[in-house]
């Protein structure tokens, strides 16, 4: 992947590429994101750019022999650590490790915005928590100890650290912070504050931002038969989230707000029995359809929050949406809308890691229902 097939975010690759011309490149990096962030992407095209022999001003050359085998991800001195589980049972650990590199791949080439929970399903894992055990920090340190096979640097992805085992971690503090002459750690994080504060002190940080709309509405415009109309509402929508965005173009609209609104009101009421009904409904959904419904009530909590401030002039909201953040907007305040947010995305973080959906959203139902009654 290069930098120029990452949609916006122009400040942070002008930073990364001034680094990377100056040699002022620190030894640990941490890309920090939001779900829906482009941090993976990035930290992928900074190691392109970093082993490319024919660097231009803004992007690698993606021709040479380096660039070719990047964007295969097959260069040799391009490592990455990554959640898994062994769904298979494999004991014979090189068949496993072979098995799963293809997968990871083949995940990036044909789901270069992919998540955890795609990542997961590419390979059968949905089912399985997966981790970075403490066998992967041994196996770090192992790689880290060859010499490069044919760039004068290697790079070190780790994607989601926050999922190492506690021994994994630990395993590679001395590593991190004192890594091989010319080596390069990146760590890629959506949940950074889960990771020990011993990580954190030794990587310099880089905050990696959602999208603006400007720049997701022109990163839409590449979608071939994307009407106008509904390019707006998934901007709306998506809230800067690219793989969001490009869910919603595959999601039918219709019912999406009639099933989130019948959800707050049974909350509200305290109405279980519909509140049951409809945990069946969101259990039976794809994994897809759960986290857009969970981001898609965070979008008209934003909304009735900006109802709440007098700032009706910037609400996306039309139609049944409007009329509902109107109502919605009498029952909460902005104590209430905060800890709805603040639980919805706890939820939407276990549901990222294959938790029951339906204890999930059951048990986010009644904690909602709690705070709308308080």
């Amino acid at each position: 992947m290069k930098f120029s097939d990452i949609p916006g975010l122009s400040e942070i690759k002008q930073k990364l590429i001034r680094s990377a011309k100056e040699g002022k490149i620190a030894h640990a990096q941490l890309f920090m994101g939001r779900e829906g962030a482009l941090n993976l992407p990035l930290a992928i095209a900074y190691a392109t750019y970093l082993h490319c022999t024919n660097r231009g001003e803004e992007d690698s050359c993606g021709t040479c022999p380096a660039c070719s085998k990047n964007l295969k991800y097959i260069h040799p001195d391009t490592h990455f650590v990554f959640p898994v589980s062994n769904v298979k049972g494999d004991k014979d650990e090189d068949r496993f490790r072979a098995d799963i590199m293809k997968a990871w791949r083949s995940f990036l080439l044909e789901q270069p915005f992919g998540n955890l929970s795609d990542w997961t399903t590419s390979y059968g894992g949905e089912d399985k928590q997966a981790i970075i055990s403490r066998e992967e920090s041994r196996e770090i340190i192992k790689t880290l100890s060859l010499k490069p096979f044919e760039s004068p640097i290697k790079v070190m992805i780790i994607w989601q650290p926050e999922a190492m085992h506690a021994s994994a971690a630990n395993g590679i503090l001395k590593i991190v912070e004192e890594p091989p002459p010319n080596t390069f750690f990146i760590l890629v994080s959506n949940n950074a504050e889960r990771l020990l504060p011993t990580i954190l002190s030794r990587t310099q940080h880089v905050l990696v931002p959602l999208l603006s709309d400007e720049d997701l509405q022109t990163f839409l415009t590449t979608q071939p038969g994307l009407e106008e109309k509904k390019k707006r509402k998934i901007v709306g929508d998506a809230e800067g989230n690219v793989r969001l965005a490009l869910a919603l173009i595959e999601t039918e609209e219709e019912g999406q707000h009639e099933r989130m609104a019948a959800w707050m009101r049974a909350c509200f009421k305290r109405d279980y029995a519909k509140l049951l009904s409809l945990m069946d409904e969101f259990h039976e959904a794809d994994r897809l359809q759960q986290q857009t419904l969970l981001q898609y009530t965070l979008t008209m909590m934003r909304e009735t929050l900006l109802t709440l401030s007098g700032a009706d002039t910037i609400l996306r909201s039309r139609d049944a949406e409007y009329k509902f953040i109107q109502d919605f907007s009498k029952v909460m305040n902005v104590n209430r809308i905060e800890k709805t947010n603040q639980l919805i995305t706890e939820a939407a973080y276990h549901l990222e890691r294959n938790g029951s959906a339906k204890m999930i959203f059951l048990d986010l139902s009644l904690q909602l229902s709690n705070v709308m009654n308080s």
